[in-house]
Order: structure tokens, then C-alpha cells, then sequence
């Protein structure tokens, strides 16, 4: 297991940064490994207390940029909708973002579930 370098953590739960060094998640996926928030400080993609709402904009834009230029970007974002992260940046998406991803990933799942009964009773009545 790679260490974990000391750095704050975000309310409730390991960053970015944790994960991809190896933290104390009990992961060992090697997406963590290639993940480009290694080398950046965790502030930049958890908010300190009381930010400003232009001061945390401004540090998500930047977290973003790290997000992008990243080679783990989707699993990193597959990760983070799966377990969900509630803070932080993560796969280039904020915490909100990531919300309105599952909240559109869950009505689409009970779209097609109802799609496949009425295909499902359609065929019941023309078999």
C-alpha cells in the first residue's frame, strides 16, 4: 500500500488526493496510482470553511483544470458517483454537479425499466 502524505481532510470523508496515494479507504485500484491531484494540495478541490462563493468558484475552476488534464478523469468520476463522495471536486465534477448526474442516471434507469415492462406487456398480449 503507498503512503499516504499527512494533508487536512475534507468533512466527512478522504479527498482525491488520499485515494490516489493509497489512503485508508482499503482500495486498491490502480486508477489511483496515475491520478493527477497527486501532485496538487487538497484545498484546491475541498472548500475550507466559510469560502466565499467567488473564492470557491475560482478553486473549483482550477480544480477542474487539474480534472482535465487527468488520465483517470472518468474512473476517478465513476468512483466518486458510485461510493458518492458528498464533497470535494472529484472527475472534474463538484459535489452538486455529481447530484444532478445521479438524479439524471436514476430517472433514466426507471425510464428504461418502464420501457422494458410495456415492451415486456406488449408482447404477453400479441403472443
Amino acid at each position: 500500500m503507498l503512503e499516504c502524505s499527512p494533508q487536512p481532510q475534507p468533512p466527512g470523508g478522504q479527498g482525491p488526493q488520499v485515494a490516489a496515494q493509497g489512503g485508508s479507504s482499503g482500495e486498491d485500484n490502480p486508477w489511483h496510482t496515475g491520478a493527477a491531484c497527486r501532485r496538487d494540495e487538497v484545498g484546491l478541490f475541498f472548500a475550507p470553511s466559510k469560502e466565499p462563493t467567488a473564492a470557491r468558484l475560482s478553486r473549483e475552476e482550477q480544480a477542474k483544470q487539474v480534472c482535465a488534464r487527468c488520465p483517470v478523469l472518468l474512473e476517478c468520476r465513476e468512483h466518486a458517483l458510485a461510493q458518492p463522495e458528498p464533497y470535494g471536486v472529484w472527475g472534474g465534477l463538484t459535489a452538486a454537479e455529481r447530484r444532478v448526474v445521479l438524479a439524471r442516471r436514476r430517472r433514466r434507469e426507471s425510464e428504461l425499466r418502464e420501457a422494458s415492462r410495456v415492451v415486456a406487456g406488449q408482447r404477453r398480449i400479441a403472443g
